[in-house]
């Protein structure tokens, strides 16, 4: 038998297929609501037949026959909904196994496009989860058997079935009321509230800056306008869900109080036996529980609407890269093949009609003014980016396309600025892979002249770096970064203003390790605007405004620069 597949509509990426795949649990679980809400059935019988038989012939034996019975049904209906509780449990973790990994990726990638992602899909995964996994969502399943209650009274007295009606149509469209007049602000408040966290993190990072300049106070007044925003339209929006609140919750009182009156009606009146009047208020109560438990839980399901939104719109932009064929240890020729690129958003090209080779061993230098392209060109030699126009390929293959485990184990990269992830010394360094040996890690430290001072920490390599932790200074981070683009020899090394936090000390460790991973046959990549970092460089790049103004030997193009119309400022930046 084929199972309705209620996700069968939803666009097709990884978190639809993995909510399509998943139909089997969920199949499950409405069985054991459709169970369950049969089972329920036996407390109105129940009741009937207490006032009809028991109170009518005083007899204690029938008494406890069915009270027995009605205490095993619902053993039986408590143990199926446990049962339908752990499958949707099930479900929950499945999905985040499923997902969440992937989640982790999409950020990256949405972030290498150019997108200021932050881990909000990770809470959006966690929220959508929550919802299908809690009782919110069990709800769903009862609300399809919302219509045999309501059938049942209708059969007992259509007046009954149709305030029961009635009843759940008015807590929908509060329900739907409440979201609508509440979502506008809540929304509003929440952007400002994020946009507030957002720039308070931003001014702790420069906390030195905002004491030495005295922008406290200013910064502050700036602060204070989305607190107040948020707050205002907080305020606004809670006032207004508890008006609809309120007025929800006489709405269930009144269906009840209303429900008892016209039951009580009906048995003066000779219309229905006595022993339904008890009946009518469990069935009806039993009918309008789900409707109640998810008006009373609608903020949290709007929110799991709105997660699954937003992380439907990730997946769509994402998609898992194709398995790719493995390809040997690079030698480490790298060649920039008509290379132009602009960022996302940009309105016109970074850089414009790259194109020369570097062989395994040489060293470029790459220099030019502030905002000439430098650093867009290291992120292209190492796959961060795709060129719009042309390609960047090491030993002939596409560094974009390649496996990125694989080619990271090639290559070394060093940013401009450089960050430490949480977790210890040892790991920053060993990229956080399980598999480096310890003398692999001690080996890069080494050459990067930063084992001495890592030996002089409190734990030494097991030293962790978290906000509360050992702070390092931008120059021993520099050094630790450096360690770990070291890390396994690789046949690209590619350095950003490599020695921008180094003392002199620490600039002649960084040129030594130039020197040897040169000696092992390894392609360096050096952007700097100190020209000393320069002596052991082999071919020299000048970049001006994103295209090659000189490209050739170090001699020719240094000889080029000293001449006194041909020297122009050069200056460190992107």
């Amino acid at each position: 038998m084929k199972i309705l597949n209620p996700f069968a509509s939803l666009p097709d990426n990884l978190l639809t297929r993995a909510l399509k795949e998943g139909i089997s649990p969920l199949a499950f679980a409405g069985l054991f609501s459709l169970v369950s809400n049969l089972l329920y059935l036996a407390l109105p019988l129940y009741t009937f037949q207490i006032y009809g038989r028991v109170l009518s012939s005083y007899s204690v034996p029938t008494l406890l026959v069915l009270t027995a019975g009605a205490l095993v049904v619902f053993l039986i209906s408590s143990v199926i909904d446990e049962l339908r509780t752990r499958v949707l449990i099930n479900y929950g973790i499945m999905l985040d196994q499923r997902v969440s990994s992937h989640v982790f990726a999409a950020l990256f990638e949405e972030r290498r496009g150019g997108a200021q992602s932050r881990s909000q899909a990770l809470r959006d995964l966690d929220s959508f989860r929550q919802v299908l996994t809690g009782p919110v969502f069990a709800a769903v399943f009862d609300l399809p058997w919302m219509p045999l209650f309501i059938g049942i009274l209708f059969v007992i007295d259509p007046l009954v079935g149709v305030l029961t009606l009635a009843g759940a149509a008015a807590l929908f469209g509060l329900a739907m009321l409440q979201d609508k007049l509440s979502r506008p602000p809540l929304q509003q408040s929440n952007e400002a509230a994020l946009k507030g966290y957002a720039f308070t993190e931003a001014g702790l990072r420069n906390s030195e800056v905002v004491r030495a300049m005295g922008m406290l106070e200013a910064l502050g007044a700036r602060w204070s306008t989305f607190r107040t925003q948020s707050i205002e339209r907080g305020a606004w929006a809670s006032q207004r869900t508890s008006v609809l609140s309120n007025a929800t919750k006489f709405t269930r009182m009144a269906i009840q109080i209303l429900v008892i009156g016209l039951g009580a009606y009906l048995v003066v009146t000779g219309e229905i036996h006595p022993a339904l009047l008890f009946a009518n208020m469990i069935l009806a109560s039993r009918a309008l529980q789900p409707v109640e438990r998810l008006v009373g839980a609608w903020d949290g399901v709007v929110n799991g609407g709105r997660a699954f939104d937003r992380l439907n719109a990730l997946f769509n932009a994402y998609s898992i890269a194709p398995p790719s064929t493995s390809l040997p240890r690079p030698l480490g020729q790298l060649s920039i093949e008509g290379v132009s690129f602009a960022p996302p958003g940009a309105e016109r090209y970074v850089l414009q009609g790259l194109n020369f080779k570097i062989e395994p061993g040489e060293m470029l230098g790459v220099i030019g003014p502030s905002g000439a392209g430098k650093s867009t060109l290291a992120r292209l030699m190492v796959g961060v980016w795709r060129p719009n126009a042309g390609h960047v390929r090491l030993d002939g293959g596409d560094v974009f396309s390649w496996n990125r485990t694989e080619f990271g184990r090639h290559v070394g990269y060093l940013p401009q600025d450089t960050e430490l992830f949480a977790g210890t010394i040892r790991d920053n360094i060993a990229r956080f892979r399980p598999d480096v040996p310890d003398e692999a890690v001690v080996e890069a430290a080494t050459m990067a002249n930063v084992h001495p001072l890592i030996l002089r920490l409190p734990k030494g390599y097991e030293t962790e770096l978290t906000d509360g932790g050992y702070v390092l200074s931008a120059g021993q981070r520099q050094r630790i970064g450096l360690a770990r683009a070291l890390l396994g020899d690789p046949r690209l090394l590619v350095l950003d203003e490599p020695n921008a936090s180094l003392d002199a000390e620490g600039e002649e460790a960084l040129m030594r390790a130039i020197d040897t991973m040169k000696s092992r046959g390894a392609t360096i990549v050096v952007v700097s605007h100190k020209p000393n970092v320069f002596r052991s460089a082999d071919k020299m790049l000048v970049l001006r405004e994103g295209r090659m103004e000189l490209f050739g030997p170090r001699e020719a193009v240094m000889a080029r620069f000293a001449q006194p119309s041909a020297v122009r400022p050069v200056e460190a930046g992107r």
